[in-house]
């Protein structure tokens, strides 16, 4: 598993591009159309960790993936 990362990244747009600065170095230039969808699926994906997380909680039980 990759380690988790609790900052979030910095994000900018710069010249039509969507420049992303994450932790430990990485940085990464995407078109707004890319951006854009990679947004959507970071919101629906974090409310599913979210779900996840308080089941977990809840029953005290961790589940693989």
């Amino acid at each position: 598993m990759k380690q988790v990362q609790h900052k979030p990244s910095e994000v900018n747009a710069v010249e039509g591009q969507v420049i992303v600065d994450g932790p430990d170095g990485i940085a990464y230039a995407m078109t707004p159309e890319a951006a854009t969808r990679t947004s959507a699926r970071l919101l629906t994906e974090a409310a599913r960790a979210k779900g996840q997380a308080a089941q977990q909680h809840a029953t005290g039980v961790k589940r693989a993936h």
